[in-house]
């Protein structure tokens, strides 16, 4: 049994943040991912991420039938390679606002108010233009503005204006509201993910050991402490790694409550009920699952301006030389290049986010309406629905019960209902209207019940990506891990992913993670040995 000091199970966002930075401090680290290294052109150049979306480098979750959602299953793209969802994601970065961490201090979590996480930030972050109080430049994470602007990405942001929000040019500055370009975490026109960004300068350095193709399936014990993990490799043959330190599980806010839940670490009753001994009864394991929703609003063009078409042919091979000479072009794109952040309800601080699409787009399950035209997705950013993950048995490669609870709760429908109304009213403004023919699968008009556009959300409402929450922090008796990142009752063990986060972010979640996982490793090198 090879052994180190520090195991990370996932190679995540968060996961190759720690990892990296363990390395650098000089401790021995095995970092293990059950995906294939990322090693496919499509992560890696910034308009073609969605093609990976159903391979073998994404985990395709999906909830139960959800009852507010029309009983709909609602599918839930997760990262499974080297940097996790920070390889398959749209490259959004976004911080949330100060009130999020504030609130987490606020609601038992000392340590972590914004003034605690924003020198985390600032040194994760090498920004080509931001700088200053709220901006790092010399950090491992290529932070960057878009090289390409679709025409009707450029019309949203005029739209917006017009429509009343003021526009900006940083989502991450004093104030979050607005309407403008996003920055991506992309360097010269390829994705910088935290693979890229955090393990790469570090391939030689002998300390780090990196697994693809690990699937780890079970915590190793030594009375109360951790002390190991056992793993199925690639042809599918056990194999154990011992930890002189500790272990911490990155695998994301559905692997790592059900790795835990399998090695006896979660609600007694359910554990029995698996056939697994349980080590520590530890009842908010796989509690408090959040998860933004987001509802399309679809209008047709009056020209055949969107992408539609532009992945095939001899657009295509344009699109891949040009930017085989220069990295430029639509393939540079995140393809998400455009949005907002409003205050739909009037709550005094933005609560919707709008991501627009110069497509229209559908979802797994779900074709998106035919012809050209653009998709404006408002969000939730402050959920209050909550779900609940379980084992279906004891079986580590068997799917999780996952019962997101979407919608159930009236404030997230409202919300979602004014996010719909005010993606609308931004189609309607001039520099839009000037594009746009019509509105599809709504209503072209104003006088229309607030129940049409209720059963509208219900019926198209889908995941923007963002799970987080089951494997939460705290110091109550129902919180899973300790401002520490410890996880309570158990030694050598640790969580850093977004399953810890008490609440959900207000934005994205790819950089709060990478935060997480910087986090970590602060809190690990402050302590010695035990």
């Amino acid at each position: 049994m090879e052994n180190f000091d520090y195991i990370v199970v996932g190679a995540g966002s968060a996961g190759c943040a720690l990892s990296a930075r363990l390395t650098s401090a000089g401790k021995h680290v095995l970092l293990l991912e059950a995906g294939p290294a990322d090693n496919h052109p499509y992560i890696h150049i910034p308009g073609t991420f969605i093609r990976v979306h159903g391979s073998k480098r994404t985990w395709m979750y999906r909830t139960e039938p959800e009852p507010f959602v029309n009983q709909r299953q609602v599918y839930i793209p997760q990262g499974r390679t080297l940097g996790g969802g920070s390889s398959v994601n749209a490259m959004i970065y976004i911080r949330g606002q100060a009130e999020d961490y504030d609130h987490w201090q606020a609601s038992g979590c000392p340590g972590w108010g914004w003034q605690d996480v924003l020198p985390v930030f600032r040194r994760c972050e090498s920004n080509t233009r931001l700088s200053g109080l709220l901006h790092g430049q010399e950090g491992p994470l290529k932070v960057s503005d878009p090289r390409h602007r679709h025409p009707l990405s450029q019309a949203f942001v005029q739209a917006a204006v017009e429509a009343g929000i003021p526009e900006t040019d940083d989502f991450n500055g004093v104030r979050q509201e607005g309407a403008g370009f996003y920055q991506t975490t992309t360097s010269q026109g390829r994705r910088a993910s935290s693979s890229v960004t955090y393990l790469r300068p570090l391939r030689n350095n002998p300390k780090l050991k990196v697994l693809t193709d690990t699937h780890v399936t079970q915590l190793l014990f030594d009375a109360g402490r951790v002390v190991g993990v056992q793993a199925l490799g690639r042809e599918g043959v056990a194999i154990k790694f011992s930890a002189r330190a500790e272990v911490i599980i990155s695998a994301g806010a559905i692997a790592s409550p059900k790795l835990l839940m399998l090695s006896g670490i979660g609600p007694q009753s359910h554990l029995q009920a698996m056939g697994i001994p349980t080590r520590f009864h530890s009842p908010g394991v796989g509690e408090n699952f959040q998860d933004h929703l987001s509802a399309s609003v679809y209008a047709q063009t009056r020209r055949p301006v969107s992408l539609l078409g532009h992945d095939r042919g001899l657009l295509a091979l344009g699109h891949g030389l040009k930017y085989l000479a220069n990295r430029s072009g639509l393939l540079s794109s995140n393809v998400v290049e455009s949005g907002a952040f409003v205050d739909a309800t009037g709550c005094g601080r933005p609560d919707v986010q709008f991501h627009v699409v110069p497509a229209l787009v559908g979802d797994i399950d779900r074709l998106p309406p035919g012809g050209h035209g653009i998709s404006v997705n408002p969000c939730v950013l402050r959920p209050r629905s909550r779900g609940r993950l379980r084992l279906t048995n004891a079986d580590p490669m068997a799917e999780v019960s996952l019962k997101a609870n979407y919608l159930s709760d009236e404030y997230d429908l409202r919300t979602l209902v004014a996010g719909v109304k005010f993606a609308r009213r931004i189609l309607r403004a001039p520099a839009m209207a000037s594009l746009v023919e019509n509105m599809l699968l709504l209503p072209d008009h104003d006088d229309v019940s607030d129940q049409v556009f209720e059963d509208y959300v219900r019926s198209v409402a889908k995941t923007v990506f963002h799970p987080v929450g089951t494997c939460r922090m705290g110091l109550d008796a129902n919180a899973v891990v300790g401002p520490d990142l410890r996880v309570h009752g158990i030694r050598g063990l640790r969580v850093a992913d977004a399953s810890i986060m008490p609440t959900i972010v207000s934005g994205n979640t790819n950089a709060p993670s990478i935060m997480i996982g910087e986090r970590c490793a602060d809190f690990i090198l402050g302590y010695a040995i035990a």
